[in-house]
């Protein structure tokens, strides 16, 4: 499996192309449709997500609500680019028009974002060109695609969830929904404003995004994916670029504004001895093998154990401020106030959805790329041999 998105965040509309996927999998615009209406939700988003109502067109690949086996293409036009053709028009210029007549152009880059540095790699001197493609307005079809694989590893008894653990230093209480299954915890989550499974953290955090929203400046946080009913040895230790943790981890660094990940206890591996860290296996006639703990986050030697799959990823403020940094104009030199283009005060409870589905999508991949089928019922039964094989090995 494999694919590519395409697309500017004021242009026509976003594109992705998906490769791979087996034939005869039930697949409908409303399975996407659904996810991603989550990702525009939780408390803290901008004006954008009241332009932008995304819908996805499915224009080839499936019939009749099943895939086919030949590539899926989607679609979800940008409803604000009625406001914005002139300025993002595909045709050339006319002859009276210069390129610097061109409403909306951006000489001001903005801290922390691609603006100066994408403007240097391609030559843009309207960094416009950079920062329309750089927006997480990309996200929408990296969901849209996490909606077609969260489908696929449906069908194959694998679930996936995703919450917030942290929001501007406030943090959830594990103990009030450790012991919760993945179906109550989703029900949970999406019924939460800041897609919180603890409700107490949810409504500090609810109060700390909407003070940073009154002084102009934002807020990031902690995200966590739970995949739960995946094989083990999915993955592999005998090469570096097929361990799966390192995949996931790309994953996750693949989205906006991340700067860390970790699996299972994480970070904190580093203050306890290995005693403390490590998950002894069991074994049963019920279960097979299995681990007692899952402080390594459902992943030993680059591969899966079959375990519940644990990932976080750190999500920075957003650099886009109402009180704006200080920058330099790249055509007079001089020092200004960024540019302001519109922003979220805080982003993490769609970034939570963002991550679900870009972790969801590498899981499908690694899938793929163990179990060879062209056919979802094919696939199915060769997993389940598999499935057979390790509990009795």
């Amino acid at each position: 499996m494999r694919f590519f998105t395409a697309g500017e965040s004021h242009g026509p509309q976003l594109t992705a192309i998906i490769e791979g996927l087996p034939a005869q999998m039930p697949l409908t615009a409303e399975m996407i449709n659904t996810e991603l209406k989550r990702r525009q939700g939780g408390h803290g988003r901008g004006r954008r997500m009241q332009i932008e109502k995304d819908q996805v067109l499915i224009t080839s690949g499936v019939r009749h609500g099943k895939t086919l086996g030949s590539p899926v293409t989607l679609t979800v036009v940008n409803d604000d680019w009625k406001h914005w053709t002139g300025i993002m028009g595909i045709e050339p210029l006319e002859d009276d028009v210069k390129p610097e007549d061109i409403k909306r152009q951006i000489t001001r880059p903005r801290p922390g974002h691609a603006d100066l540095v994408g403007g240097m790699k391609y030559g843009h001197r309207d960094l416009r060109n950079v920062l329309e493609r750089s927006s997480a307005r990309e996200t929408t079809m990296r969901v849209a695609i996490g909606a077609v694989a969260k489908q696929f590893l449906r069908e194959l008894g694998i679930q996936t969830v995703s919450y917030v653990t942290e929001i501007g230093g406030i943090k959830t209480n594990v103990n009030s929904y450790a012991n919760v299954s993945i179906e109550e915890l989703r029900a949970i989550v999406e019924n939460d404003p800041v897609y919180c499974a603890d409700q107490e953290a949810s409504a500090k955090m609810v109060a700390a995004i909407d003070d940073i929203k009154g002084r102009g400046d934002t807020l990031g946080g902690v995200v966590e994916v739970v995949i739960e009913g995946c094989p083990p040895g999915i993955g592999s230790y005998v090469q570096f670029d097929r361990k799966m943790d390192g995949k996931l981890a790309g994953a996750m660094m693949s989205i906006n504004a991340f700067k860390g990940v970790e699996f299972g206890l994480g970070f904190g591996m580093a203050k306890i001895p290995g005693s403390e860290v490590h998950d002894e296996i069991a074994w049963s006639e019920d279960r097979g093998y299995y681990r007692k703990t899952n402080r390594l986050g459902g992943l030993e030697g680059g591969m899966t154990t079959g375990m519940p799959i644990v990932v976080r990823g750190v999500m920075k403020p957003i650099p886009t401020l109402y009180k704006p940094l200080e920058s330099v104009d790249i055509e007079t030199k001089e020092a200004f106030t960024a540019t302001i283009e519109r922003s979220d005060p805080c982003a993490v409870p769609a970034a939570s959805v963002v991550a679900e589905h870009v972790i969801a999508t590498e899981m499908a991949k690694a899938i793929m790329d163990e179990f060879r089928s062209d056919t979802i019922e094919g696939l199915k039964e060769e997993i389940s041999k598999y499935r057979k094989y390790v509990k009795e090995f």
